[in-house]
């Protein structure tokens, strides 16, 4: 993959997420959303943008989308975080695409986090490109949960960034 960039979720995006909807890319995730689902998620990327309230981007390779990253705050553990996700399509995963655009992000948070400084992120423990990404890019393993995901239960990993640090990362 060539050159990568970062740039804002848009109005024209929801066949991104359509795209990720598949049964092998939503297997982590407890299966596929809905046509619904998506387009309600489509517009609280959209709504969260626009608040300030989250920072979600479409990942370019060579100026063509591949994938999806963002951070939204979220409350864990009793402090206040930003949560991070993603997701590469299968025609550029194998690429170091969603290491990359997480560097990228990290980049971004920093820049944007405000009095957060933890970003934390929660790949199922059985999805281990997800979790070599977080492993890779400096994120610290700090727990596993279950939580309730999609109306099922998800076993999660947490892991945590502290966005203070300098020069450290991927």
């Amino acid at each position: 993959m060539d050159t990568l960039s970062l740039r804002p979720w848009g109005s024209g995006d929801l066949p991104l997420l359509q795209r990720a909807n598949a049964p092998t890319m939503t297997a982590h995730l407890n299966g596929s959303e809905t046509e619904e689902q998506l387009v309600a998620r489509h517009e609280r990327y959209l709504r969260l943008n626009a608040s300030g309230e989250a920072r979600m981007f479409v990942v370019l390779a060579a100026e063509h989308p591949v994938g999806s990253i963002g951070y939204w705050r979220v409350r864990w553990r009793e402090h206040d975080a930003l949560e991070a996700g993603w997701f590469v399509l299968p025609e550029a995963q194998g690429h170091r695409v969603a290491a990359r655009a997480l560097a990228l992000l990290l980049d971004d948070a920093r820049g944007h986090a405000g009095d957060r400084r933890m970003l934390v992120a929660f790949p199922a423990v059985d999805n281990p490109a997800s979790n070599a990404v977080c492993r890779r890019a400096g994120f610290e393993l700090v727990g596993t949960t279950t939580e309730t995901f999609r109306e099922a239960e998800l076993t999660i990993n947490e892991w945590v960034f502290d966005l203070d640090r300098v020069g450290e990362g991927p």
